[in-house]
């Protein structure tokens, strides 16, 4: 009942002031036409005008109706620069925490405990930044005021800081907003626009804005710097941590514009992808796949053969992969690029300065004007009792300890359904070895659409794997030199006797041993970073699988360019990340790629789309290869041919996307793709075909049959 009276009041206070028509002078139009009278009145009363001016600011600024900047120009007009200031001042304050009052009395309880878990986030976020946040909004005055007072009063910000924030934000806009009044107010004829003084007033209410961010840039700059003293000369212009993808570009991109920079690595140049991930993956992916071709010749007119090969070659094979890739990544290719390259531990002292651990003895230390920490990622390892004793691989273990067999695993369990556990799945199966995949979600590779997860399982299936779903590992166990794994189906327990045992259930990211935690650099799963890649302080990047979201090559490279050049030009323009287009790929055979969203993503994300779906059973290039397994999904906007997302399942995947990641790159549509020239006969006319069934879907149908009419009435028909 009391918020019912309350709501009534506000109400009728409402309806009295439309009825009374005193919104019409809440413009600067009706501030004119009346601003002689009001003077008369002021000169008369001035107590009186000035009290009533003041409670009717209050007044609006309490209900949230249109008309609060109009009434800081009135009291500049009435009132001048210093008792205007004062009166608005003070005025939009009071009125500003009231309506902040009525909010929190009104919704605040309701909203929170209807979005308590949502708004868990964002509590924290005030308790830890709302100050400043709130500063930062009232100190630009196009920003809506009245929504600011209704968004806070849901949060737990207290009263009597909202109010001195609120003061002490608007007092510099309304300034400028009653010195604009003082001057436009008092115009006599149109040569006075032209005057000194209503120009400089015009000049600040247009770059007041673009003040206001630098002045809560360096208000938020100086309290995270507070405790720490900035040299005065630096040693370096960039210091880069990690010698991945990420940190590679990184260092490459500040070299080529001449800056000075250090790149610190602890073990081996190029990062995982080169030594541990996709590289050697894809180099035993393709041995795996001959073997594979040589055992079903029958497929291409041939006699099905039983490969015989040493697996110490295959395994040397893909180290001789490795080595010819390394030169690419290595010491000596980035020191001629002009990166010094220092091999050791680094460790961030302070936000300039790094200390190097040097891996041939001694310390280093350095001050920098920028850090990016490009430290990737490690394999997690599960928790599992008993398995340390019965002895486990990760990717970063396996391709050293493998090279040591002369036959592959005989019988290999490998934890995880993602792509890592999926591709070395069917690779391991086609090299011989007797494969147990062990996934404790519904399905593999759960990222993807259903369908795609089921063919891809049908595909590892087919090549000997067992694929468990739905069963988790519970421990390990040893009788003598025999390892077991227990695992648990619908409270059933099924142990499986295994050679090798390969953790492939995920990476997570580099996070202890650098400094981060003296600084305070905040991480949960990540580095968190806004944007532009800045940590909690201003010169501190992340990028590549330390940062996330993605944890790919292509993306970490992505994210590198921003981290150089916002770490290097950023007090000229920043660009935040841009992640829009990613594309990412699952070699197994057939390959899975995608960019954009799928069906699942854009059912949670409750976007409309519509599918057109070609099978590669119907291309001719498909059908002369033998590899007829596949398909190309699309997604797009209901009745358009703008492009959401794109699935392709076949035979190079991974290279028939790129036409629709430039596609949606650059909002290229399915009927510029159909409207391309494709080479006959090859792969990427599937792109082509998928581009023709939408059209095909989306034909003018009433159109058409007028053209049938036509054509008939032409054969006289």
């Amino acid at each position: 009942m009391k918020k019912i009276m309350v709501i009534s009041v506000i109400t009728l206070l409402v309806i009295l002031i439309y009825a009374f028509d005193i919104q019409a002078y809440l413009s600067v139009d009706g501030l004119k036409h009346s601003v002689s009278q009001l003077e008369m009145w002021r000169v008369e009363r001035p107590l009186l005008v000035g009290a009533l001016f003041f409670s009717l600011y209050i007044l609006i600024a309490l209900l949230s109706l249109p008309g609060a900047a109009v009434m800081t120009i009135g009291a500049g007009a009435l009132f001048g620069l210093l008792w205007g200031s004062i009166i608005a001042s003070f005025a939009s304050s009071i009125g500003a925490t009231l309506a902040f009052l009525l909010s929190r009395y009104l919704l605040r309880d309701v909203v929170q405990n209807r979005f308590d878990k949502q708004l868990t986030a964002i509590n924290a976020g005030m308790a830890k930044d709302g100050l400043l946040y709130l500063f930062a909004l009232r100190l630009v005055p196009i920003f809506p005021f009245f929504l600011i007072n209704l968004l806070m009063g849901l949060t737990t910000i207290r009263t009597r800081d909202y109010y001195w924030v609120s003061q002490l934000g608007m007092l510099a806009g309304t300034l400028v907003y009653v010195n604009a009044g003082t001057q436009l107010i008092r115009l006599t004829s149109l040569s006075e626009i032209m005057s000194p003084a209503l120009l400089a007033s015009f000049a600040l209410l247009g770059v007041f804005p673009m003040m206001a961010k630098y002045v809560v840039k360096y208000l938020e700059r100086r309290r995270v710097y507070a405790r720490w003293s900035e040299p005065e000369k630096f040693d370096r212009n960039l210091i880069v941590i990690g010698g991945g993808a990420a940190g590679l570009v990184t260092s490459y991109i500040a070299a080529a514009v001449k800056a000075k920079v250090t790149l610190v690595e602890a073990h081996k140049m190029g990062g995982d992808c080169l030594n541990y991930g996709c590289v050697p993956s894809k180099a035993i992916i393709k041995s795996a796949r001959l073997a594979h071709t040589i055992r079903h010749g029958e497929h291409y007119g041939l006699e099905n053969l039983t490969p015989t090969f040493s697996f110490r070659n295959v395994m040397a094979r893909v180290h001789e992969v490795i080595r010819h890739v390394a030169p690419h990544d290595s010491i000596e290719r980035y020191t001629r690029l002009g990166v010094e390259v220092l091999e050791g531990y680094a460790t961030i002292i302070d936000p300039w300065t790094v200390e190097i651990k040097l891996n041939n003895g001694g310390t280093q230390r350095l001050t920098t004007r920028s850090i990016v920490i490009a430290t990737g990622a490690r394999p997690v390892v599960p928790p599992l009792p008993g398995l340390e004793e019965v002895g486990y691989l990760t990717s970063d273990t396996m391709w050293r300890e493998l090279a040591k067999l002369d036959a592959p695993p005989a019988r290999l369990v490998i934890l995880g359904g993602g792509p890592i556990g999926c591709e070395l799945s069917q690779s391991f199966a086609r090299l011989g070895s007797q494969v147990t995949q062990v996934e404790m979600a519904s399905r593999i590779m759960i990222r993807e659409d259903e369908d795609v997860s089921a063919l891809a399982r049908d595909a590892l299936t087919r090549d000997g794997v067992l694929v468990l779903t739905e069963h988790k590992a519970l421990r390990c166990e040893k009788e003598g030199e025999r390892k077991f794994i227990v695992l648990e189906h619908k409270n059933i327990e099924l142990r499986i006797e295994f050679d090798v045992l390969l953790c492939a259930v995920g990476r997570a990211a580099r996070l202890s041993g650098y400094g981060l935690e003296a600084l305070g650099i905040e991480t949960q799963r990540t580095v968190i970073t806004n944007d532009y890649l800045e940590t909690l302080y201003p010169n501190i990047f992340a990028a590549g699988d330390v940062a996330g979201p993605y944890q790919f090559t292509h993306t970490a490279g992505h994210q590198a360019w921003y981290a150089a050049v916002n770490a290097l030009f950023g007090d000229f323009k920043r660009f935040k990340v841009d992640y829009s287009v990613v594309p990412w790929a699952t070699f197994i055979d057939p390959e899975v790629a995608r960019v954009g969203l799928n069906e699942q993503d854009a059912r949670e994300k409750g976007i409309p789309y519509e599918i057109t779906r070609f099978g590669l059973a119907d291309l001719d290039r498909a059908i002369a290869d033998g590899t007829t397994h596949g398909f190309i999904k699309v997604l797009t906007v209901p009745g358009k041919d703008r492009i959401l997302g794109v699935t392709i399942v076949g035979e190079h995947a991974a290279d028939l996307l790129a036409e629709f990641v430039l596609a949606m790159k650059h909002r290229l549509g399915l009927n510029q793709i159909l409207g391309t020239i494709h080479t006959y006969p090859t792969l990427s006319e599937a792109n082509k075909y998928v581009a023709g069934e939408w059209k095909r879907q989306h034909a003018p149908q009433r159109i058409l049959n007028w053209l049938a009419r036509y054509h008939s009435w032409k054969r006289g028909a």
